[in-house]
């Protein structure tokens, strides 16, 4: 089956980097696109990042666009989230995610994303 495990939250300061890790199984990951999205304290979920199979075509959130780069190394089922010059309001659980490839709505539709990692914790703070 399925299975996506995140890791490599912590806590940082304003301005910091982290890296995030996702170690996928269970499908033939270089066939599918990847999604990394978050969820704040108290909001819905927020559409983070997408990388297709291949791993050459990419898409951002505008909050996010210029400080964070999504990659992937198909060879090691493993798809990263860097993410540099954090600020406080990056502070969520971030989620690794397989999303549907047939759906053609919004992206931050919880229906969007049928498998997900369980979440790692990043905490930007002085």
């Amino acid at each position: 089956q399925v299975e996506l495990v995140d890791s490599g939250g912590g806590l940082v300061r304003p301005g910091g980097s982290l890296r995030l890790s996702c170690v996928a199984s269970g499908f033939a990951f270089g066939f599918y696109d990847m999604s990394w999205v978050r969820q704040a304290p108290g909001k819905g979920i927020e559409w983070v990042s997408d990388i297709d199979g291949s791993g050459y075509s990419t898409d951002y959130a505008d909050s996010v666009k210029g400080r964070f780069i999504i990659s992937r190394d198909n060879a090691k089922n493993t798809v990263y989230l860097q993410m540099n010059k954090l600020k406080p309001e990056d502070t969520a659980v971030y989620y690794c995610t397989r999303p549907d490839p047939t759906f053609s709505g919004n992206r931050e539709q919880l229906s969007r994303y049928p498998y997900w990692g369980q979440g790692t914790q990043v905490t930007v703070s002085p």
